[in-house]
């Protein structure tokens, strides 16, 4: 199964009474690159959370998104600040008697001044925040994964495609290939007949210069290798494992042995096959740098 790196998925909703919302994305990366924004005051997640991710993402650039809001049933404690209450109202009172103004301070309005009342809350249980927030990611998760495992599909295709084409012109080149040999044969004889004006020539000759282009032109090897490694394309592709990485340096094996038919082959045909092959072994290589 090929799983692409990129991929969208999003939670939001409650766990356990408390609230979370939760984002995460990526992209192609030649890494594993993971970044976290989350809500101040849980940064004790983070590690936690990034270990979890890359436990089940093996490559790509990583970006989430948490927020998270407390349980209502989170028990709190109110505290007074008692002297600096009594210092507002000796305040107001000296206000009220030196202006004549009528001190009518309630005990609500006092409370709304700074550090009158600070709150207090219990500290959270970090395991059970973590516990909380993994149910959101597997939800998220599951709708990112299924997006990168579809995007992967469409890119398995569109290689599967290309890698059919490049074949069926390797076997064009293989099929051509002896053909321009009796070409460069016939070619030479007529030369030499124009040259001599008989037909009174050594054929051994003329055999042995045959073998000496053939040499030099032979591209069996260039595309028994090519054949070679389509064939491991295909295992790859089938994989249950990330192999992008593997992918990639089987596609610059590719392409070395295309450079190396395109530089042996003398013959116009075989030469224009060849910039296909080259073309669409570029494609795919565009497209496996999306491939986990």
């Amino acid at each position: 199964m090929i799983n692409s790196m990129t991929g969208f998925g999003r939670f939001e909703g409650q766990v356990n009474g408390r609230g979370i919302t939760l984002e995460i994305k990526s992209v192609n990366h030649r890494y594993t690159e993971f970044n976290l924004r989350i809500t101040r005051g849980y940064s004790f997640l983070e590690e936690k959370v990034k270990s979890y991710i890359t436990s089940k993402v093996s490559r790509g650039k990583i970006d989430m998104f948490i927020s998270i809001t407390e349980p209502e049933d989170l028990p709190a404690d109110v505290q007074i600040n008692h002297n600096l209450a009594q210092g507002y109202i000796n305040a107001f009172k000296e206000l009220s008697d030196k202006y004549s103004i009528n001190n009518s301070v309630t005990v609500n309005e006092l409370a709304r001044y700074p550090d009158v009342l600070t709150v207090h809350k219990a500290p959270e249980d970090e395991e059970k925040v973590y516990a909380d927030v993994i149910v959101a990611v597997d939800s998220a998760l599951e709708g990112f994964m299924a997006m990168r495992k579809a995007e992967g599909e469409r890119l398995k295709a569109d290689v599967l495609s290309r890698a059919e084409t490049i074949m069926e012109l390797v076997s064009k080149i293989e099929k051509r290939s002896p053909q321009t040999l009796e070409e460069y044969k016939n070619r030479l004889r007529e030369k030499i007949e124009e040259l001599l004006g008989s037909k009174d020539y050594d054929e051994q000759r003329i055999i042995t210069e045959v073998a000496i282009y053939a040499d030099k032109i032979a591209v069996d090897e260039e595309t028994v290798r090519l054949r070679s490694h389509f064939e491991q394309l295909n295992t790859y592709l089938d994989s249950d494992e990330p192999v992008g990485r593997s992918i990639d340096f089987l596609i610059q094996e590719m392409n070395r042995e295309a450079n190396t038919i395109g530089s042996k082959v003398k013959d116009a045909e075989i030469a224009q096959k060849v910039v296909k092959i080259k073309n669409e072994i570029e494609k795919i290589r565009e497209q496996i740098q999306n491939i986990e």
